[in-house]
């Protein structure tokens, strides 16, 4: 049990790193609004969600789960301050989880370079860097699904026609739902799960 908080260490960096991209790369394409919230930041403690970031993650670690996750509170964004709307809405969107996918490869670099060096892979920071890859690659790939609220759907409305657009914002009072709805019928086991696993095989050439 103790193992594991170093792995809560890591996904709440991971989780907050994620959004402190949407709100540099929303600076950059011209929204202050992070920024003048004091978003920017990498202190947890402006970005801590009651739920997603404490209740969630210590359930699955009291709970012995084999693995932990967690979300934190989004940045504040406003489209209507980006040069092109749509498309800066989407690169903002998308740099969620390219920084987890970022992190990610960081991780395997320096976990290879370990591994070789001390042939020990039950050494405990070559441990957390390979947890370090598995939670971004999550992190990364559960968020690109095109469902409300997270990233994916926003990436997908950047390139959806107007009449197309208004009919998909009618389901994101039902994203929540849907969400818990797929995760319970093992979407995650059955799509996401096996992504990670050809990522991680990339990345650290360990199978899962």
């Amino acid at each position: 049990m103790a193992a594991k908080i170093p792995q809560l260490v890591i996904l709440i960096f991971s989780i907050v790193f994620h959004e402190v991209a949407h709100g540099r790369i929303a600076l950059w394409r011209g929204d202050t609004t992070a920024r003048d919230l004091g978003r920017l930041t990498m202190n947890p403690i402006p970005h801590i969600d009651p739920i997603g970031s404490i209740l969630v993650p210590l359930f699955l670690f009291f709970t012995g789960s084999p693995f932990l996750f967690g979300w934190a509170k989004p940045v504040p964004v406003n489209p209507w301050r980006f040069r092109d709307t749509k498309k800066d809405m989407a690169i903002v969107s998308f740099s969620g989880p390219a920084s987890n996918l970022l992190l990610a490869i960081l991780a395997s670099v320096l976990f290879r370079i370990l591994l070789n060096s001390t042939g020990e892979s039950g050494h405990l920071l070559v441990q957390l860097l390979f947890f370090t890859v598995y939670i971004n690659l999550v992190l990364a790939f559960f968020n690109l699904i095109p469902i409300p609220p997270l990233d994916g759907s926003k990436i997908l409305m950047a390139v959806l026609p107007d009449q197309m657009l208004e009919s998909y914002l009618k389901i994101e009072r039902f994203g929540f739902i849907i969400l818990m709805l797929l995760i319970a019928m093992g979407f995650f086991r059955m799509i996401i799960f096996p992504i990670v696993q050809f990522f991680i095989f990339i990345l650290t050439g360990i199978s899962l």
